[in-house]
């Protein structure tokens, strides 16, 4: 993005719309870490809640994006007690990614704030990211003239 803010992309799983989620660098950086099963020497904080919620036998069993108000996101943990805690939905990915959970979104955020790509688009982004996992850098070096 222009500003060089992470973004999180959700799909809607029986549909065509997405959800951008702006997030900062560092749930980026642990969201990044569990979708490609990095294990860091020491537990970040969304492993140490993964811990936490093993250790205590409570299990996350819903990330909800409840809302969106002037832009921003909310959303909601919701535990097998049937307790919800509020938090932010980059750290509600963060740790159902780690746990397994499913992630849901209100449909009036989706209404409100997603984004509908065409199936047609869908395979041009498709062929793009195929595109950006062969590409090195070195493929942009221009020859000096």
């Amino acid at each position: 993005m222009p500003s060089n803010q992470p973004i999180v992309l959700l799909r809607e799983v029986s549909g065509d719309r997405y959800l951008p989620i702006w997030i900062g660098a560092v749930e980026a950086t642990a969201i990044a870490f569990a979708q490609q099963g990095v294990v860091p020497p020491r537990p970040l904080t969304h492993d140490l809640m993964k811990d936490v919620l093993e250790a205590t036998g409570n299990e996350l069993t819903e990330v909800q994006i409840t809302e969106v108000k002037d832009g921003v996101f909310f959303a909601n943990l919701v535990f097998d007690s049937g307790a919800e805690v509020s938090a932010r939905p980059s750290d509600s990915i963060a740790l159902a990614l780690r746990t397994g959970t499913r992630i849901v979104c209100a449909d009036e955020v989706l209404d409100e704030a997603g984004l509908a790509v065409p199936a047609e688009q869908e395979d041009e982004v498709e062929k793009f990211r195929e595109f950006l996992d062969q590409v090195t850098p070195e493929d942009f070096d221009a020859p000096q003239g």
